[in-house]
């Protein structure tokens, strides 16, 4: 079917290649071309294409319970949220289907803690230049991109932007109606840029002392994307709420956000809900990733690629000076700003190199391959890229 017959609403523009069929780092399009997938379905595939230990879980359970909604308990769901709050600054946990619920989520609670302490005025949620929180009306207005919020009618009230990575600009922001901050350790949309553990230090200074609460969008970083299990524990800070999905279902839908006990004290019975979060599929799913991510083994594995991919990164800056500027963001979750546009890079390393590569803000190719993925596969990635950018310098000087 051609782009004119398709009845798709038009606002993604794929590729060519409709994918059929994958496998651990690697996958197939239905003309039998085979690619590399470094791109994980942004973020999302932590364990590759098909992981056995996973296709058992949702078999197993697909045999047995579907849906049941929040009108019942879902074992799963107590299961997984006592591993999460064990293991993390959290007391509480509401399971979402995406990451925009769990933004919209982190969002209500956080108004709703002023609320409930008298102080309902408090409700401006300060986000960042270059920010991404999803889709929906509020996640739209809590980022930073106007692209997102024009022709939607007149922005939501309360919404604010902060510069990125600026204390001294941000203080200003802060005063008696703040409710919250909200900030990706990690940005993803915004160019894979890593907040420092100072800047992320400072922010928690100021929410305490002066009352709001500290959101973390963990939706992209997370899940052991950046060699932790979320990414703020390497700075040592806690946030009072997070909001998490992407890789916490290793290719299912699925997210959450996490709260401290005080954090969510205004959210009561009936001012939340959902049909379909946590239900069965998804728990089962949710449980089987955090028991394999949460292997101390797992994560050495993504710590040890993840600085082989830095210094891969690295190397081609050093080799391509005339083309790219800087190696952005943590981990897995890497970026490689260049002084030209990257789409048209991205295209040729899918079409003449068989590897999928993302791109985000400000100039940068962007990678997030699976978790699990092999040295020899990141070495094979990188060499791709390092060809078409040779090839691109080459072109240039003809």
């Amino acid at each position: 079917m051609s782009a004119a017959e398709s009845h798709i609403l038009p606002v993604y523009a794929p590729p060519e290649q409709i994918f059929v069929r994958g496998e651990g780092s690697w996958i197939w399009d239905e003309k039998g071309d085979k690619y590399l997938d470094c791109i994980a379905g942004i973020a999302v595939n932590a364990f590759g294409h098909a992981p056995p230990f996973l296709v058992k879980t949702l078999t197993e359970q697909a045999g047995k319970l579907w849906h049941t909604s929040n009108m019942f308990k879902v074992k799963g769901q107590e299961e997984l949220a006592a591993k999460y709050t064990r293991d993390s600054f959290a007391d509480v946990v509401f399971f979402t289907n995406s990451g925009t619920e769990a933004i919209e989520g982190a969002l209500k609670t956080a108004r709703k803690y002023h609320s409930a302490n008298g102080q309902p005025e408090r409700i401006d949620i300060i986000g960042f230049q270059g920010s991404f929180h999803g889709r929906s009306y509020a996640a739209v207005n809590a980022s930073g991109n106007p692209a997102y919020v024009e022709g939607f009618g007149p922005r939501l009230p309360g919404y604010i932007q902060a510069p990125w990575g600026d204390l001294d600009a941000l203080k200003k922001l802060v005063g008696p109606t703040t409710a919250a901050i909200i900030l990706e350790p990690v940005q993803g949309e915004g160019g894979v840029r890593a907040a420092t553990d100072e800047y992320l230090r400072g922010l928690r200074k100021l929410a305490d002392d002066t009352g709001f609460l500290l959101i973390f969008d963990e939706v992209q970083s997370g899940a052991g994307r950046t060699g932790k299990m979320w990414a703020h524990e390497w700075s040592g800070v806690t946030p009072d709420i997070m909001a998490v999905a992407k890789g916490v279902g290793g290719g299912f839908p699925m997210g959450a956000f996490l709260a401290t006990k005080e954090a969510a004290k205004g959210m009561v019975k009936g001012v939340h809900g959902t049909t379909f979060g946590g239900n069965p599929l998804a728990m089962a799913i949710g449980n089987a990733v955090y028991d394999e991510l949460s292997k101390p083994d797992f994560l050495a594995h993504v710590n040890k690629v993840a600085n082989q991919l830095t210094q891969s990164l690295e190397g081609l800056k050093d080799r391509h000076p005339d083309l790219v500027v800087a190696v952005t963001g943590k981990g897995l979750l890497r970026g490689l700003k260049l002084k030209i546009d990257p789409k048209p890079i991205q295209g040729k390393i899918r079409d003449q190199k068989k590897v999928l590569v993302g791109v985000a803000g400000d100039n940068v190719l962007r990678l997030a391959p699976p978790l699990n993925i092999s040295e020899d596969e990141i070495r094979q990635a990188v060499d791709a890229i390092d060809a078409v950018l040779a090839t691109q310098m080459a072109e240039a000087s003809a």
